[in-house]
């Protein structure tokens, strides 16, 4: 064979491979609902940067928190606005700093009377909104836009804030590690599971890729992951982990259906397009959210605090 056919039998092969990794990428983007690849890689850049706030100075991890909380809040006040529910951007913004303040400072008490004055400053702002002429929001839609902001405060920043009391256990840098590492084996088990093995859909109104055999997938990797890290890095005996991993795996799939259903009702697919494979901000934070309460109430139970 001479030199120019054996180029073209190359290009040939090539093509092909090529075709064939753009056919089963297509594949598993279709049942994953995202860009598989894309989505690992800013994955492990954003793992990279959260391991890296987190052991290394623990006050940077909690401005992480507040930032994250406050671009997913954005997010969420954005998605509320498209769809006729006037959330004060800014009025909101500055409730999950004080939300998050709290939290850093003076504990759950003072996360909690955080929240107490990010719905009152919340109310007060939409209530003032309402008085001005040239902003023109309608007066009728007042109780739903109030209802609608301290929906948003409750489920972006208090929720968020659960890490950062969790940060300041002891041992709290490794507790809020085995939170996430617990969150994610569920992403990947419920992944893994449901695009090799999925054929029963667990709620095809509300989630239509997500099946029972995903489910199964994040049961058994959410356990083997919290019995490790329970033993290796928390210092707790193994049936902690099974009890975390479970916790979790309940309020991580709760977390993600939730968000799900707020999109399903609001009209849209993703919270935002800032993470390339990932969506928005909030669509990665849906299953940490309620977990970091998980996670909270388990090392509560366990004494961590005392």
């Amino acid at each position: 064979m001479n030199g120019p056919d054996r180029r073209d039998e190359i290009r040939a092969q090539l093509g092909e491979a090529r075709a064939q990794f753009e056919a089963t990428s297509a594949k598993i983007e279709a049942k994953a609902g995202r860009n598989l690849f894309l989505a690992i890689f800013t994955g492990l850049l954003f793992a990279g940067v959260f391991v890296a706030s987190l052991f290394i100075v623990k006050q940077v991890y909690i401005l992480l928190v507040l930032v994250l909380m406050v671009i997913a809040l954005l997010e969420l006040a954005a998605a509320f606005r498209a769809a006729g529910r006037r959330v004060p951007r800014v009025g909101s913004v500055i409730g999950a700093v004080l939300i998050a303040a709290g939290a850093a400072f003076w504990g759950a008490q003072g996360m909690l009377l955080g929240l107490f004055a990010a719905f009152l400053l919340l109310i007060v702002w939409r209530l003032v909104e309402g008085l001005v002429p040239r902003w023109e929001v309608p007066p009728k839609t007042l109780i739903r836009d109030v209802v609608s902001g301290l929906f948003a405060l409750v489920y972006v920043p208090f929720l968020g804030a659960f890490s950062i009391l969790l940060v300041q256990a002891d041992r709290g840098e490794w507790w809020v590690f085995a939170l996430v590492l617990v969150v994610v084996s569920v992403d990947v088990g419920a992944f893994a599971a449901g695009v090799t093995l999925g054929r029963h859909k667990m709620t095809p109104r509300i989630s239509p890729n997500k099946t029972w055999e995903g489910f199964a997938g994040a049961a058994v990797l959410a356990v083997v992951a919290g019995i490790a890290i329970s033993v290796f890095a928390l210092d707790q005996p193994w049936w902690v982990g099974i009890v975390l991993g479970l916790v979790v795996l309940v309020t991580a799939t709760g977390g993600d259906l939730t968000e799900s259903l707020i999109k399903r009702n609001l009209g849209i697919k993703d919270m935002s397009s800032w993470i390339p494979g990932h969506g928005g901000f909030l669509d990665r934070l849906d299953s940490l959210l309620p977990s970091a309460v998980g996670a909270y109430g388990v090392a509560l139970a366990l004494g961590v605090f005392s």
